[in-house]
């Protein structure tokens, strides 16, 4: 496998502990909803590993910070 296909949606909500089948990323994206004054990284339902993960990706631009910001827009959807 390739470094770049692990960086993939269902890896992220697995790297973030959460359930990662497409079904369970579609509920959460569905039940997770942010308005579009809150970012990512200030959304409420993120648990303190969840949310050090994240704000480091996007802060130090790291491999997962594409991945984090197709979730993002998918949270604003």
């Amino acid at each position: 496998m390739d470094i770049l296909d692990s960086y993939t949606i269902e890896n992220l909500f697995a790297q973030l502990g959460l359930a990662n089948s497409p079904e369970a990323i579609s509920a959460f994206i569905k039940g997770h909803h942010l308005s579009a004054d809150v970012q990512i990284a200030d959304a409420p339902f993120w648990n303190e590993g969840q949310l050090q993960f994240i704000q480091e990706s996007l802060d130090e631009d790291a491999d997962w910070a594409e991945v984090v910001d197709e979730l993002n827009a998918l949270l604003h959807e």
